[in-house]
């Protein structure tokens, strides 16, 4: 086990390129065989935060939604939809996101197939946020750090630690945070770790697998000082199989999906399950009851309001 000051110095000499690619793929493999520990994973996030090109959008209140993937279950892009959904009521979003390592279609994998330019100017991400409700912070762009990492990640194609730290990152370090995680024990790590800090947060993990609200089952929940479990009629809908939310085979059948929901085209359950997550974001900023969030995110949804944000943000791309 390391204690957190060397975990830091490793990620510290691994930015640096002390290492070669063969040491680096034996470390990451590592923490395949054993869990990591909190003491290691606050060491290699502080890290990251400390090596990472800082994008300040405080005065926005902002929030982030995002899952650490991992999950194995190749849904649609949930949480990515929600974050638009939730930049539709007015809530500010700074989306983190990366290419998918270890599902077929990550978030950046189809915000760049739908034409966002991914940029880490701030004045690109204010006006984007001013103008859109939101603003991709493509992670790559943030982290240079991470660059003798990525290669390695995706020859191993299998979730890695990396994957629990992506939603402690977000380079505009926003205050008000909605993570899904892999796994109860990560859940717990994560509202440790945040609860000794000022974010004001919502871990989320489907008792079933998901990193994010399924509406296929309960989900665990953990935000400052509580713990709660959500089920499905929580939000006044019903249970969902997972057949009805997984995702595409592709990047383009991905935006597809995407864009039929935003469209208004989506299926009940695909609308519901993405609703459900941004009615948490919305909640989680606004300090309402899920249910309101959840009616919040539905209008958002219908009325077109999150597929304006999108637009927005295509056309403030293509300047």
């Amino acid at each position: 086990m390391l204690t957190k000051e060397d975990a830091k110095q490793i990620l510290v000499n691994i930015a640096k390129g002390e290492y070669n690619t063969s040491q680096i793929a034996a470390f990451l493999t590592v923490y395949m065989m054993r869990s990591i520990n909190i003491e290691e994973l606050e060491g290699f996030r502080d890290a990251l935060l400390e090596l990472c090109l800082a994008v300040d959008l405080s005065e926005y209140n902002p929030i982030d939604l995002c899952g650490t993937g991992g999950d194995g279950k190749d849904t649609f892009n949930i949480s990515t939809l929600a974050s638009f959904v939730t930049a539709g009521t007015g809530i500010k979003v700074t989306k983190h996101g990366n290419y998918g390592v270890s599902s077929k279609c990550g978030s950046s994998n189809v915000m760049e197939f739908l034409g966002i330019k991914f940029s880490n100017e701030a004045d690109f991400l204010r006006k984007s946020i001013e103008e859109a409700g939101i603003c991709v912070l493509h992670a790559p762009l943030f982290h240079p750090a991470m660059k003798n990492v990525a290669p390695i990640r995706r020859e191993l194609a299998v979730k890695t630690f990396f994957n629990m730290l992506g939603p402690m990152v977000n380079p505009a370090f926003p205050k008000n945070q909605m993570v899904g995680v892999f796994n109860l024990e990560l859940a717990r790590m994560y509202g440790y770790l945040y609860q000794n800090t000022d974010k004001n947060f919502t871990v989320l993990h489907a008792l079933d697998g998901y990193d994010e609200i399924s509406l296929t089952g309960n989900t665990k929940t953990i935000s400052n000082g509580t713990e709660g479990m959500l089920k499905p009629e929580d939000f006044g809908v019903e249970t969902i199989q997972a057949h009805e939310i997984v995702g595409g085979d592709d990047i383009a059948e991905s935006a597809q999906i995407f864009m039929n929901v935003l469209n208004g085209k989506g299926t009940e359950a695909q609308n519901n399950v993405v609703c459900a997550n941004a009615g948490i974001a919305i909640a989680t900023v606004e300090n309402i009851d899920v249910k309101d969030g959840f009616e919040k995110a539905k209008e958002s949804l219908l009325s077109g309001k999150a597929l304006k944000a999108l637009k927005r943000l295509q056309e403030l791309s293509k300047n």
